[in-house]
């Protein structure tokens, strides 16, 4: 059994990697600054950024772009590359996908397809990096900077943090509201939450049924994407406590699997962002 100074150290060690890098304005002081400790990050309160989450999240979106972009100026149609047909593979993969289960007709659906799933397959990759590389680059940037090594927070996965997770989804919801508002006229979608599925007579509890169905499509994504990964960082953080030669025998076969799992919840959350694009552009006949 472990002794009450190794548990005390490996809950630190816990919660300093679930901790955020997070800047914002200091209640006490005013001052906008870097937090050095949770309490501190909590007390600065909705207003506060976190710098790990944004920062990663630009870095892997720029690359994705940029890698996009290079390839699809180099397009041949002699002899292709190998880096021209993994990305070819990719979008016959998301175009097959839209047109399966989109019906309606807007261009913009398979390019936010195709970026989601790229974006939040990176975000989610980065769980596979060891939990300590970063971070620990982290402390040795924050001590060349003047700062204690114990207050430098850096989370790696995005994904981990609800408010990534939130963020994306928000977003497709302004988007389901706006073509279903678009599509259907501000009278059609008015009718859809008033008077689907029972009638006039039932309004009110029309009324309740889809505007939870509605909220319930933000929240699915973001907490569906946000609790499997979460789940997958606390193994692998748990991993890292035990010793060197239990850490690999555990730690490859987790990787193995994980990998699936940051596949299948980008493919997920790719597919929900279709199939609610498209409830958006289906209109009543009555």
């Amino acid at each position: 059994m472990a002794s009450g100074n190794e548990l005390i150290a490996s809950g630190d060690y816990i919660k300093h990697h679930l901790q955020n890098l997070t800047y914002g304005q200091n209640p006490d002081t005013g001052i906008w600054e870097l937090a050095h400790t949770a309490q501190e990050a909590k007390d600065m309160g909705f207003m506060a950024v976190h710098l790990d989450t944004l920062g990663v999240s630009f870095i892997l979106g720029s690359l994705f772009l940029l890698f996009f972009y290079r390839i699809g100026k180099k397009m041949t149609t002699d002899t292709p590359s190998g880096a021209q047909n993994f990305i070819e593979s990719i979008i016959e993969f998301i175009d097959e996908n839209v047109r399966g289960s989109f019906n309606g007709k807007n261009p913009m659906v398979a390019p936010l397809a195709l970026t989601t799933f790229i974006w939040i397959v990176l975000m989610n990759t980065m769980d596979l990096v060891p939990v300590d590389w970063l971070p620990y680059l982290a402390q040795q940037v924050g001590v060349f900077f003047g700062a204690d090594p114990h207050h430098v927070f850096f989370k790696v996965v995005p994904t981990t943090d609800p408010n990534a997770t939130f963020g994306m989804s928000i977003g497709i919801f302004i988007l389901i509201l706006y073509y279903s508002i678009k599509e259907k006229g501000a009278g059609g979608f008015a009718g859809e939450l008033l008077f689907h599925p029972f009638g006039k007579m039932m309004l009110p509890f029309n009324l309740f049924l889809e505007g939870v169905n509605l909220i319930a499509k933000p929240v699915s994504l973001a907490l569906r994407l946000f609790g499997n990964m979460y789940a997958g960082e606390m193994i692998f953080i748990l991993i890292a406590l035990l010793p060197f030669w239990i850490q690999w025998s555990l730690s490859l076969p987790w990787a193995i699997f994980h990998i699936l799992i940051v596949l299948l919840q980008a493919f997920i959350f790719m597919t929900l962002v279709i199939v609610y694009m498209d409830m958006a552009h289906q209109k009543e006949e009555h």
